[in-house]
This record gives structure tokens, sequence and C-alpha cells, in this order.
């Protein structure tokens, strides 16, 4: 470990600039993402394809995400790290653009496909670049700040790329999303400092992080909890249709993602001195939101407390996930962090399949339970995890974040 990393940034003060250069990032990876799903027919007509063949737009960037972070993770560990960010950034300004002028479906997948890439490794890199900017005792509200981004893209990104698209056309929106990364460029080189990489001694394979006490049982939640969040959230519309909001979901998304940026507030200031309880607290607000939806999910006004509330105790899930994942891996947080990134993409693909089996056997009625079995696993996991992976009490006096970070 390499202690000095700990005066990287004043012990007071938050690098409030730097760390707004992160969400923004994060936030062009959700909404380049994102952004086909409000756009299928613009894009079905455009390409001259059937909106399900559109939708594999999105297909194509989970792919990418999924199958290239572990090994542009371990290939990049010997850069210095601003120029990782910028790759990324550049990746984003590079497949935009070429979603943006392709009338060929074949190229169009495969600049999504590493437009997915990009996002893969970027996510992998956030996290740990948000703790080395700060001292240890600031790095679970420095990653806060870092995720902003997420909740803002996930309530705003869908409804703004289809506003956009009907306003300018798609191939315009997606030029514009090319033309944001130019600015985002130069506010990294101006306000994100740079670090060397992690020395080549204190870099750990893939297979010893896994080993690593505390990193599956981690991994584990994330994949169940994002597989319980993602069955609803993919499916809301067919959800909240059945108590009569069906022409409603936008005001519902925007409910949980207004709820959900309260919650990362709430996240910033518990998870450095109570992570473990806020975990806990966290999925049994889950559970117990998806025990009434189970119950009484027929009624509007039960709709819209519990997506609230959902939001809220949703909001802060990044955050206190990737740092329990982080301190746990400790040397290994790069390669852990991009195990993350499969885990999480992996649960949002599930999600669709688990959601759309449980749909047509057994109608939205099925969700609420489905989802109360996958929370009450990740309870059982996250509390199991006392020793490593979900450690109770303060953490700042834990260790140091590794100079790969």
């Amino acid at each position: 470990m390499t202690p000095s990393l700990s005066l990287s940034a004043s012990p007071e003060r938050l690098p409030i600039g730097a760390l707004l250069a992160l969400a923004m990032t994060g936030f062009l990876c959700i909404v380049t993402e994102t952004l086909p799903a409000g756009l299928l027919p613009l894009i079905s007509d455009g390409l001259g394809i059937s909106p399900s063949m559109a939708g594999q737009m999105v297909t194509a960037y989970a792919l990418g995400s999924v199958l290239a972070v572990i090994p542009m993770t371990i290939a990049t560990r010997g850069w210095r790290r601003r120029n990782v960010l910028l790759l990324t950034i550049l990746g984003f300004l590079l497949f935009n653009a070429i979603t943006a002028l392709s009338s060929h479906y074949g190229v169009t997948l495969a600049a999504r496909f590493f437009a997915g890439a990009a996002a893969g490794l970027a996510w992998s890199l956030l996290a740990g670049y948000a703790r080395r900017m700060v001292a240890p005792h600031q790095q679970g509200r420095a990653l806060a700040l870092a995720m902003v981004g997420t909740p803002i893209a996930l309530s705003l990104g869908v409804p703004l790329g289809t506003w956009l698209g009907g306003l300018l056309g798609w191939r315009t929106t997606f030029g514009l999303m090319s033309a944001l990364t130019l600015g985002l460029i130069v506010w990294v080189l101006v306000k994100v400092p740079d670090y060397p990489p992690q020395p080549a001694h204190q870099r750990l394979s893939l297979g010893k992080v896994l080993t690593t006490p505390g990193v599956r049982p981690v991994l584990a939640v994330v994949i169940s909890w994002m597989l319980a969040h993602n069955i609803l959230y993919t499916y809301i519309a067919p959800f909240v249709a059945s108590a009569g909001l069906g022409d409603r979901v936008d005001l519902v998304l925007l409910v949980f993602g207004i709820a959900a940026l309260v919650g990362i507030w709430l996240t910033a200031r518990l998870v450095e001195p109570l992570l473990r309880k806020t975990v806990l607290l966290s999925l049994a607000t889950f559970a117990a939101i998806c025990g009434v939806f189970g119950v009484l999910g027929h009624l509007p006004e039960v709709i819209y407390l519990g997506v609230a509330v959902w939001g809220l105790s949703f909001g802060g899930a990044a955050t206190l996930l990737q740092t329990a994942l982080a301190d746990a891996a400790g040397d290994g947080a790069d390669v852990a962090l991009s195990l993350n990134v499969v885990a999480w993409n992996s649960a949002i693909a599930g999600s669709g399949v688990v959601g759309g089996v449980l749909l047509d056997r057994w109608g939205v009625a099925a969700f609420p339970w489905a989802m109360l079995v996958l929370i009450a696993l990740s309870l059982a996991i996250a509390w199991g995890a006392r020793a490593h992976g979900f450690k109770p009490g303060a953490r700042s006096m834990g260790k140091p974040l590794a100079s790969g970070h």
C-alpha cells in the first residue's frame, strides 16, 4: 500500500470540479447506453430496420461493456490514469460520431459495441479515480459525488434524448453527444489531476482478486440487488399500467430519479461512518417496498409513494457497493471494479430475460415476489459478510487506497 495517497487532496475540501468531471463521464456512459430506447421508431425508420433490430443497439452496447472491461482494465493498468480516462472519453467521441453518420446497420452495431467497451473501461476507472483524489476518510463522499451523474442520466437521459430526437433527428442527437465529449476532454485536462500507474509489484491477478476475502460476497450482492432492481425498472411501464398509470410512466420515473438523487445525498453522509448499516437498511427498505407492491401495487398512490422510497433506497447503491468492493480488494481494486462492471451489466441483461419470462407466464403481479426473494438473498449475504465485505463501524480508519487507483 502507498499511504502517501491520503495526501493527494486537502483533508477538508473535496476537489469538486474534478469529481464533477468524473460524474459527467458517468452521465455520458448512461445516456449513450439508454439513448436508443427513446429513439427506436426514428432509428428504425432511418436505417430501414425493425424496432426490435434497432433495440439490439442497446444489447451491443451492454455486450461491449461486459466482454471488454476486464481485458481492457488489465491492459491499461500500466498507463497513467488520466490517459486511460481520456481514452474512454475519446471512445465516446469517435463511436457516437460513427453512430450518427452510419447508414449501415452492421457498422452501427459495431460502433455501439465499442462505445460499450469504452463505457466498461470508464466504470472500472471512475470509482478508484475518485477515491484517489482525496484522503481515506473522504473516499465515500468523493465517490458519491462522482456517481451523481448516474441517477440524473437514468431519470432524464431517455426523455431528454427522445425530446431531442423528435426536435433534431436521432443522428443529430448522437452527434450532440459527441460534441459534448469535446467539452469534457477540456474539462478533464484542466481540472482532473493525473496519477502514475500502479507499480507492477502491486498488481494482483484476476484469480487473486476473486479469492480476496470479501470480494465475492460484495459481487454476489451486486448481482442479486441489481437483478431485483432492474426487473422492476426495465418493466416499469407494464407494472404501473396495472395501477392505471400507463400514461404516466414519465412522471413515475421522474419521482424515482428525484428520490435517487436524495438517496445519493444521504449516502454521501452515511457511507463513511455507517456503510454496513446503510447497505442493510437500503436492502431491508427495498424488501419492504417489494412486499407492499405485492399486496397493494394496484393502487396509484401506493405506486408513487413506493417508487419514491425505492429510489431513495437505491440512489446510493453504486457508491455503497463500489466503496465496499474497493475496500475489500485493496491493491486489486481496479480489477475488482472491472468485475463489478461485468456483474452489474450481467444483472441488467439477466433482468430483461427473467422479467420477460415472469411477465409472459404470470404477469406483473409476479414481479414483487420474485424481487423479494432476490433482495432477501442480498440481505442474507450482506449480513453474513461482516468480517470482510461489509464491515461494521466507521470505514475512515481502514487501509488507504493502493496507488494503482
